[in-house]
C-alpha cells in the first residue's frame, strides 16, 4: 500500500514538472514573438518625428532608492516639449525638498509640485493623481512611480506608439482596421540594492512576472494590463472610461485601467524598451509583506491567473519528485531539464 501510494506522489509530482517545463516553453514562445514585432515595429518608426506634448504625473509619498537620480533621468529627456508634474498629499512630505532641488535644478523645464490634500477613496495614490490630473495641460499624460529611471529617449519611444495604429493580430492594417492605441505600457528590470530578500525580489522580477506578462500577452492576443513603471494615456482614452475617479477604491488601479481601456475598444501598446525600477534594501519581513501584497493584487485582478502559478514552481516539485523517487536516474535527468528551461527564460527576460 506505501508503494501503491509512494508511485501516484511521484507521478503527480512529475506531471506537475512537465506541466511546469511546458509553462517555460510558452515563456520561451511570448519573448520571440514579442522581440519579433517589436523589432519589425522599430525600422519604421525610428523615421517618425514624435511630436505629440505630454504631462507626466509621479504621486509621491516618502523618499525611494537613487530617487533624486530617477527624477534627473525624466528632466533630460531628448524630446521637444513635455511637463512633470510632482504630487504629495502633504506639504511636509520628505519628497518635497528633492522637488524643490530639482525645479532648482532645471529651471529651463516645465516642473510643479501640487500639494493633494483630498481624500477621495481608499487608493491614496489614485486620490492624488485626479487632483494631480487637474492641472496637466495636455492631450496625453504619462503616470509613472517614483522609483522609475529612464532613458533619455524613454518619451521618444513611448509617445511613437500612440502615432501607429495596428490591428488585433500585431500587423499594419488598413485604415478600416485600424485599433487606436489608448495606452502605452513598458516592462521593467529591477535594480536590486545589497540584501539577499532584495536580490531575490529582482530575481523573481525577472524570472517569473517579465515571463508571466509576456505569456499573458501572447495567449490573450494583446495586452490587458497596465505596469506602474509607465502608464500613457491618450486622455480621449481616460475621458471614455470616466477618467480615474472610478479607480480610487482599486488596489491595483494599474491593472483596473488598462483593462477598462481596452473595454472601451482601445489597444494597450508595449515598446521593446524596458525602464530600471530601484528595489529598497529589504529585509524578511519587508519582502514578505511586498510578495503578499503583489500575490492579493494577481489574486483581486486575476484569480484565474493566480490558481495557475501552482504550475510555475517547477524547481520545487521536480526537487520533490527527486526525493520522492529515492533519486532514480531519470527524476535527476527531470531536475536538469526544468532547471535549463527556467534558465533559458531567465536569460531572455
Amino acid at each position: 500500500m506505501e508503494f501503491l501510494h509512494s508511485s501516484w506522489l511521484v507521478m503527480l509530482l512529475t506531471l506537475l514538472s512537465f506541466c511546469a517545463m511546458a509553462y517555460s516553453l510558452l515563456c520561451l514562445a511570448a519573448a520571440w514573438s514579442f522581440l519579433r514585432q517589436t523589432s519589425s515595429e522599430a525600422a519604421p518608426r525610428a523615421r517618425d518625428a514624435p511630436s505629440l506634448p505630454v504631462s507626466i504625473l509621479k504621486p509621491l509619498k516618502g523618499c525611494d532608492p537613487n530617487m533624486y537620480e530617477s527624477f534627473r533621468s525624466h528632466c533630460i529627456q531628448d524630446y521637444p516639449e513635455f511637463e512633470i508634474i510632482f504630487g504629495v498629499s502633504a506639504a511636509d512630505d520628505e519628497a518635497v525638498p528633492m522637488v524643490e532641488k530639482l525645479i532648482r535644478e532645471f529651471p529651463q523645464r516645465q516642473l510643479k509640485l501640487v500639494v493633494c490634500s483630498r481624500s477621495l477613496g481608499a487608493n491614496g495614490k489614485v486620490s492624488s493623481l485626479v487632483q494631480m490630473l487637474e492641472h496637466a495641460q495636455y492631450g496625453h499624460v504619462l503616470i509613472n512611480d517614483s522609483d522609475i529611471r529612464v532613458p533619455p529617449d524613454y518619451l521618444r519611444q513611448v509617445m511613437q506608439e500612440f502615432e501607429s495604429p495596428l490591428d488585433t493580430d500585431g500587423d499594419k492594417a488598413s485604415p478600416r482596421k485600424r485599433q487606436t492605441v489608448g495606452m502605452v505600457t513598458c516592462f521593467y528590470r529591477a535594480v536590486a540594492a545589497r540584501s539577499l530578500w532584495s536580490r531575490l525580489e529582482a530575481l523573481g522580477v525577472a524570472a517569473d512576472f517579465i515571463p508571466g506578462a509576456l505569456t499573458a500577452r501572447l495567449i490573450e492576443g494583446g495586452v490587458r494590463f497596465g505596469l506602474g513603471s509607465t502608464l500613457a494615456l491618450d486622455r480621449t482614452a481616460l475621458a471614455a472610461i470616466g477618467g480615474l475617479e472610478p479607480l480610487v477604491d482599486y488596489l491595483a488601479d494599474d491593472y483596473e485601467l488598462a483593462s477598462r481601456i481596452v473595454g472601451a475598444g482601445y489597444r494597450v501598446a508595449v515598446p521593446r524598451m524596458v525602464v530600471e525600477t530601484f528595489l529598497p534594501d529589504y529585509d524578511f519581513t519587508q519582502y514578505f509583506r511586498h510578495q503578499l501584497r503583489w500575490g492579493r493584487t494577481v489574486r483581486g485582478s486575476r484569480p484565474g491567473g493566480y490558481m495557475g502559478l501552482v504550475i510555475t514552481y517547477g524547481f520545487l516539485w521536480s526537487l520533490l519528485a527527486l526525493l520522492a523517487a529515492h533519486g532514480a536516474l531519470w527524476s535527476w535527468m527531470l531536475l536538469i531539464a526544468v532547471l535549463t528551461l527556467r534558465l533559458l527564460v531567465l536569460s531572455v527576460s
